[in-house]
C-alpha cells in the first residue's frame, strides 16, 4: 500500500446470524472509511507532476497548479484568474524629418 496502512479485520461469516460479528464488521468498514478518507502524509524523494492546470479555476482549496513556470497551491482568498494579460494604446505619433 502506498500510504503503509493496516488494512482492517473482516472476520470470516457464520452460518447464522450473529450480532458480535455484524458489529465487528461494522467496526471494520468504520476504520477502512477513516482510513480512505484521511489523506495522510506524503514524503517523497522525487516528485513529477504533469499536465498541471495553468489556474485554480474550478479547483478545491489546497489543490496545485502551475503558472508562469512556478508550482502554485489553490486558495480561496487568492484567486489566479485566467489570462491576466493586456494590452492597450493611446494615441499616434507622427516623425517628419527634414
Amino acid at each position: 500500500m502506498s500510504r503503509n496502512l493496516v488494512l482492517p479485520f473482516f472476520p470470516i461469516p457464520p452460518s447464522e446470524y450473529d450480532r458480535q460479528y455484524l458489529s465487528e464488521v461494522v467496526r471494520s468498514f468504520s476504520v477502512y472509511l477513516e482510513q480512505m478518507q484521511n489523506p495522510g502524509e506524503g514524503r517523497n524523494t522525487a516528485l513529477v507532476l504533469t499536465n498541471l492546470q495553468t489556474d485554480d479555476s474550478g479547483l478545491e482549496n489546497g489543490a496545485l497548479f502551475q503558472q508562469a513556470g512556478f508550482v502554485k497551491i489553490a486558495l480561496v482568498n487568492t484567486p489566479h484568474a485566467r489570462g491576466q494579460q493586456a494590452t492597450s494604446s493611446v494615441g499616434s505619433v507622427t516623425v517628419t524629418t527634414t
